[in-house]
């Protein structure tokens, strides 16, 4: 057993030993525990400095989270509504997503798949996977595959490599990517032999899912540095979340830690409209007002594009320009392929 995989067995799920360290009551983490699983690994609890700190607000339950908005639901996006067969979803004409796992080293409370990780419904079994890859190779116009989850990584090398090495004979698949977050909370996992693994695999980009400074550990810089030197590419998406990096001091400092590290900062995502998220939410006037002083500060190389993904499955919109008609308690984003969509724009508590 590797290093990573002993880490990994040993992820806490018990509420009552993180509020046992902290001196926290675990009664208001329960409630919330019980109706979204908890899980964080032993390398990310360690960041964590005190209650309410951004870590902390990642990754432990909170009763905020129990709050019902009709607004909100489980699959914001529309993905079940996308997938043509068990594991893909295929929302944009040129590429899909391969929904490789459901499970996560850590289950973050901001995800938009919340609630529907730890499922079976997102295991590729053996046939799902005979499937899934005859869809993708009967669709030419598919030129890019995602791999993602769950957590694409904590699938075994031969598994991860089998896949890999399965899409590349797709003569019509040009790029392949693998969606992230282990480098963060797992960075470990990052070992000799999938450094190897993925040595050969071009064109390869890597885009990890981390959110405050605090995360670029010294760990997570040599996991970077070692995936890079493999060449592949190196990206960053970063949730916009308020109380843990919505403040201009806390994104300029990530954006060029990540930038430092040969990450090149891609998307700053507002947050989605999933349900037991919407404390982590803020304005889009806020969101805009971050990015005017981040291309204030920052060279264009560090500053990431400000997009929602909007509800339904219509897209990622910049929230810039022609995209925006109107920004009051609820504004108006042009979708893609020219919809006008309504999105809730207060932030928690308004």
């Amino acid at each position: 057993m590797q290093e990573w995989q002993k880490q990994l067995a040993h992820t806490v799920t018990s509420v009552e030993t993180v509020a046992g360290r902290f001196g926290v009551d675990p009664e208001p983490l329960r409630e919330a525990a019980a109706l979204y699983p908890f899980r964080v690994t032993s390398h990310y609890l360690g960041l964590i400095e005190a209650p309410g700190d951004p870590i902390w607000r990642q990754c432990m339950p909170d009763s905020a989270e129990l709050f019902e908005d009709v607004r909100l639901c489980v699959d914001p996006l529309a993905e079940d509504r996308h997938s043509p067969v068990p594991g893909v979803v295929h929302r944009h004409p040129d590429r899909a997503l391969l929904l490789v796992t459901g499970g996560c080293p850590t289950l973050c409370r901001f995800c938009f798949r919340k609630g529907r990780l730890d499922s079976d419904a997102l295991e590729l079994s053996s046939s799902r996977f005979d499937d899934a890859i005859a869809y993708l190779e009967s669709r030419p116009g598919i030129r890019e595959v995602i791999l993602t989850g769950g957590e694409p990584l904590l699938l075994e090398d031969d598994r991860l490599d089998d896949i890999l090495t399965v899409l590349r004979h797709i003569d019509h698949i040009d790029i392949l990517r693998i969606h992230s977050r282990a480098p963060i909370v797992l960075p470990a996992r990052i070992t000799d032999s999938l450094v190897s693994l993925l040595q050969g695999v071009s064109p390869l980009y890597l885009m990890i899912h981390v959110n405050h400074p605090r995360e670029l550990t010294s760990e997570f810089a040599d996991a970077c540095a070692r995936l890079a030197d493999t060449g592949t590419v190196l990206g960053s998406q970063t949730v916009l979340m308020r109380g843990v990096n919505d403040e201009p001091e806390t994104l300029e400092a990530l954006m060029r830690g990540l930038l430092r590290l040969r990450v090149r900062p891609y998307y700053l995502h507002h947050p989605d409209l999933t349900a037991g998220t919407g404390h982590f939410r803020t304005t889009l006037e806020h969101g805009r007002r971050l990015m005017e002083y981040l291309q204030d500060r920052l060279p264009g190389l560090a500053v990431p594009r400000y997009v929602v993904d909007l509800a339904g499955g219509l897209g990622k919109v910049p929230v810039a320009g022609d995209c925006v008609e109107s920004l009051g308690s609820t504004a108006i984003l042009r979708a893609p392929n020219g919809e006008r969509v309504e999105v809730p724009n207060k932030s928690w508590g308004e």
